[in-house]
């Protein structure tokens, strides 16, 4: 029980370090990004580039949407114009998970202080900055609690019956990612509790490239809670996110074992791998959508706009 209390606070603690790193930057920049998703998303591919630099930026792909669907219901946006940025979302979203690949434990706690130290000076640079410093410490922290926490969870019989069945089942893999992903409402939290099971050689990685797939779909469910109440062209802007990632882990999914069996030209450890096959997926998909981004949109209108049925 001890385990699954920390293992859970883990995840609060990566959570809380991607939400303050996002506060962070956003305060250090919020002006610039409303201005730049508002007007250089006249083409699906500009928008594409401005989500991809934002969302590297942010990191957050979920932040990006939203803020999106914001300045669509403001009307400073409007649903055609987000498909690009959704496309540059999914691509932009991957700088985090091959930032959490790297090893930087004996600079966490000079990054701890100095974020904290940073935090009770009254200038908002200063402030932001320090805000970003404590959330890189954090995340970083919780991923080596992910990764110390892998074997002894495993060793108690229910969450060692689950890994085994999920290594044996891609499906079950894929709905693993989705489901928990949308209840933590972070794909890059659940691409980090896979990379910790990896780490401790407890599961394989077909099965963590299929819960990584699933994040994909999961990490949607922020920005349809955002269109909530936001208008129709809001609505269509979530649908859109969401569609994206259903129909590139569809393509996605017969190509796992591919994958798996190329992993190891990537490089030479798991979550190592495992964040590059992240970035091939989100920017394949994107690049295989960007010239269908217009068709994309009407089909979206068909499917989910009443107006246009009627």
């Amino acid at each position: 029980m001890l385990y699954i209390i920390l293992f859970v606070l883990c995840i609060l603690l990566f959570i809380f370090g991607m939400t303050i790193i996002r506060f962070g930057l956003f305060n250090l920049s919020a002006h610039k990004l409303k201005i730049w998703l508002s007007k250089l998303t006249r083409t699906p591919l500009k928008g594409m580039l401005t989500g991809t630099f934002i969302t590297a930026l942010l990191q957050s792909s979920s932040a990006v949407m939203v803020v999106t669907i914001g300045l669509i219901s403001a009307r400073m946006m409007t649903f055609p114009q987000s498909i690009g940025i959704i496309l540059g979302t999914n691509i932009g979203t991957t700088f985090k998970t091959e930032l959490i690949t790297f090893k930087i434990d004996a600079a966490l706690i000079p990054l701890a202080i100095s974020g904290a130290v940073l935090m009770l000076f009254r200038h908002k640079r200063a402030r932001s900055t320090g805000m970003l410093l404590l959330g890189i410490s954090s995340v970083f922290t919780a991923m080596k609690g992910f990764e110390l926490l892998a074997q002894p969870l495993t060793e108690m019989n229910m969450i060692n019956r689950f890994i085994l069945f999920i290594n044996d089942n891609i499906f079950f893999s894929l709905i693993t990612g989705t489901i928990i992903t949308a209840i933590i409402q972070s794909s890059t939290a659940m691409t980090g509790i896979t990379m910790g099971f990896l780490t401790a050689g407890l599961l394989q990685l077909d099965a963590g490239i299929a819960i990584v797939l699933g994040a994909n779909i999961g990490t949607c469910i922020t920005a349809v809670i955002a269109s909530i109440g936001g208008g129709n062209e809001s609505r269509l802007a979530a649908y859109a996110h969401v569609w994206l990632n259903v129909m590139g882990v569809l393509l996605f999914i017969p190509l796992i074992p591919i994958l798996n069996k190329n992993a190891p030209f990537l490089a030479n450890t798991m979550e190592v791998q495992l964040a590059h096959i992240s970035v091939i997926f989100n920017v394949v998909t994107s690049l295989l959508a960007l010239p269908f981004a217009n068709k994309f949109g009407e089909m979206i209108l068909f499917l989910h706009d009443k107006k246009k049925r009627t």
